[in-house]
């Protein structure tokens, strides 16, 4: 922060890739922000004039108040743990010839089923009457454990 004697005040920020924002507040509350993409440079590569009620504005959305993003590493945490698999159904899986909702898969493993490869067709996001067949290959998502269940369940053996 700088004092601007007999204009205001002048708030300098340098972000990360090295560019400056500028905000000129002025005794009389107008306010003027500059962006400099290089923050040698002389001259502004972008102003604009912003009434105090626009600036508050501005304020608040830079803060957050208005909208939150999902927490980066919360998200590496996420996409860590959820695993998609792709599994071929045989004869011997006990899920071949019912529905999704009747083979019971997400109850019974905790996966949810979001894609069937049959022949040469795609069906995406099958809806639960679809019936899955001996063939099919199955597009799974879950959490490595319920995928392992998956898999066993697929080959006929009996899940706890």
């Amino acid at each position: 922060m700088a004092n601007l004697p007999g204009i205001g005040k002048k708030f300098s920020f340098i972000t990360a890739q090295n560019s400056m924002i500028v905000l000129i507040v002025h005794h009389t509350g107008k306010r003027e922000l500059y962006f400099f993409h290089d923050q040698d440079n002389d001259e502004a590569d972008f102003a604009i004039d912003l009434t105090a009620d626009e600036t508050r504005e501005l304020g608040a959305h830079l803060l957050g108040a208005m909208f939150q993003p999902v927490d980066v590493d919360k998200m590496k945490l996420l996409k860590s743990q959820i695993v998609t698999e792709w599994i071929k159904l045989d004869k011997h899986s006990s899920i071949v010839n019912k529905t999704i909702s009747q083979s019971e898969v997400r109850k019974k493993t905790g996966v949810s089923i979001v894609g069937i490869f049959r022949d040469n067709d795609v069906i995406a996001s099958p809806g639960l009457d679809e019936v899955l067949l001996e063939g099919d290959t199955v597009m799974v998502i879950g959490k490595q454990e319920e995928i392992s269940k998956f898999e066993a369940l697929c080959e006929g053996k009996e899940i706890s």
